[in-house]
């Protein structure tokens, strides 16, 4: 599923705050591989540990500690590096020859092989294993036999054509039809290899998943709790510089910050949007911006008779003064999206949006009127309570009654997941918040998801052929700079049809204790655990 919620949850650890104060405060010098003592970092619980069937901000961030992919992305810049892989080759980005590194090991001594790369993709292809990352391995040839149309039905084969074994250390990978990104794509946490001993019992492996990266599992999952993993003696990539990371469980942002601000966890990955107005003051050099890939947006769904003309969406759109929002009530922390794609991928072109996302009160008033109005003349705009969304929907409410004339009301709904499949069974709860973050650096993560008629998390209906073959024609183009041409061209569909609000695109503005430092957090609001240090 191409599905990443930036809705992540932290806050309220399960075990007494006291008690946390008692360790992981980066004091332990330990020795070993690592060598730097111990960080903390506040996450949400999870939903899985099994890589292909991790789809959330924070089991990505444990996975990412216990593997290591064939590629990755480079924190600094986001381009694409080869990481277990010592090359990969194409000649027409439809067959992938890839050739492993040496000396890779699981974290039980088992030495990694193409082998081990190949079962992994199937297992998380083969429907029976429900796998959330499933619909990543569509492209390779063979996967619709893994997953018949009926559901209920006995797939015809459990192993996808597509991947063929040559020798221990190579494979190759061929696709239904050429896909110019499939070396970023195979950076995403579904294609770790998971070693033998995973098959034997998933569920047991799931509570201590065994892998080939920079830390091994401490222990198992203590849920609602933490995740401990230490430094693995024998990863044969960039060691890291700190011994043991404990993941932290927290249920409400507020008290994970009031632990940062007193130093009993080391990083904090997303301040709460109440304390955005304080926290240079609270945290002074302990403060910090980096660049990220989340986008926010209003969901203004085909479906609902409100949003059916795209006139009536541009409208909407263009009466939302999102730069009064960003320095209000985000404290200048997020940018004003002026695109359908972030910043942080290539192709994004600054203003690509178009009128739609450039806020004229008169025009998008003039434009209303011209579609007939609103019908019924009112709007809500649900958002998931969980996520701290309320101030920033409220004061679009605002806007939208003052430029349109129209009754506008925030409404929420307790959990993300709950909006979701509201969304999902199209309720009418009219526009809705949505967020994204990249799954790999590419138009394409922002575009096929969101946009294309079974994308997985087009929860709005929108449906335009042109679009859909557009981007196709992107995808099938024998270079990245070929795709992204035709991924622009498919943006600009969007800003026609306006299917979403583009709102806000995201920094990551977080916190240290005083007790670490080199922290630095992703594009993907993930924690550098390479270059994190203890003083």
């Amino acid at each position: 599923m191409r599905v990443r919620k930036i809705a992540a949850l932290v806050a309220i650890p399960v075990v007494a705050t006291a008690a946390l104060a008692a360790c992981g405060k980066g004091e332990d010098k330990g020795s070993g591989a690592g060598g730097g003592g111990t960080v903390s970092i506040g996450i949400a619980e999870p939903k899985h540990l099994t890589p292909t069937n991790v789809n959330d901000s924070s089991g990505g961030q444990v996975v990412d500690s216990l593997f290591a992919g064939l590629t990755k992305v480079n924190p600094g810049d986001n381009k694409i590096v080869l990481d277990a892989a010592e090359k990969i080759d194409t000649t027409d980005s439809k067959t992938w020859t890839i050739t492993l590194k040496e000396g890779y090991t699981f974290h039980n001594g088992d030495k990694v092989t193409a082998q081990d790369y190949i079962d992994s993709w199937n297992f998380g292809a083969y429907a029976p294993n429900g796998q959330e990352g499933n619909n990543f391995f569509s492209r390779i040839d063979g996967y619709k036999a893994l997953n018949p149309a009926d559901k209920k039905a006995t797939p015809a084969a459990k192993e996808m054509t597509g991947l063929k074994k040559v020798d221990d250390k190579t494979f190759t990978v061929t696709l239904s039809q050429p896909f110019a990104e499939w070396k970023a794509v195979m950076s995403y946490n579904v294609f770790y290899p998971m070693p033998k001993a995973a098959f034997a019992d998933i569920k047991k492996y799931n509570e201590a998943p065994i892998g080939n990266g920079p830390f091994k599992m401490k222990g198992s999952w203590e849920h609602d709790k933490k995740i401990t993993v230490e430094a693995y003696d024998g990863y044969k990539g960039t060691k890291p510089k700190v011994k043991t990371v404990e993941f932290r469980v927290y249920q409400q942002p507020t008290a994970q910050y009031a632990d940062l601000q007193a130093n009993n966890v080391d990083v904090m990955t997303a301040i709460p949007t109440e304390s955005l107005g304080s926290a240079k003051g609270d945290l002074g050099d302990r403060y910090k911006l980096s660049p990220s890939s989340s986008f926010t947006f209003l969901a203004l769904p085909a479906y609902n008779p409100k949003f059916t003309n795209p006139e009536v969406r541009k409208a909407i759109s263009m009466a939302i003064n999102r730069q009064e929002i960003v320095d209000v009530v985000f404290k200048g922390t997020r940018k004003a999206a002026d695109s359908f794609v972030s910043p942080v991928v290539p192709g994004y072109v600054a203003g690509s949006g178009g009128d739609a996302v450039k806020y004229d009160a008169k025009k998008a008033k003039e434009i209303l009127d011209a579609a007939g109005g609103l019908p019924t003349g009112s709007l809500t705009i649900t958002y998931n309570q969980d996520g701290g969304h309320k101030e920033w929907v409220d004061a679009i409410c605002n806007q939208l009654v003052k430029n349109l004339g129209i009754k506008c009301v925030g409404a929420a709904e307790p959990k993300f997941a709950d909006l979701r499949t509201k969304a999902q069974a199209k309720t009418d709860i009219g526009a809705f918040r949505m967020g994204w973050s990249m799954d790999y650096p590419s138009m394409e993560s922002y575009l096929q998801p969101l946009y294309s008629a079974k994308g997985s998390s087009n929860y709005y209906g929108y449906d335009n052929p042109t679009f859909d073959s557009t981007v196709a024609a992107g995808d099938q183009q024998a270079t990245s700079e070929g795709a992204v041409k035709k991924y622009q061209e498919a943006e600009q569909i969007l800003v026609k049809d306006v299917p979403v609000a583009p709102l806000f695109f995201g920094q990551n503005v977080f916190g240290h204790s005083s007790k670490v430092k080199d922290v630095f957090v992703d594009a993907r609001s993930r924690v550098d655990l390479l270059k994190i240090d203890t003083k």
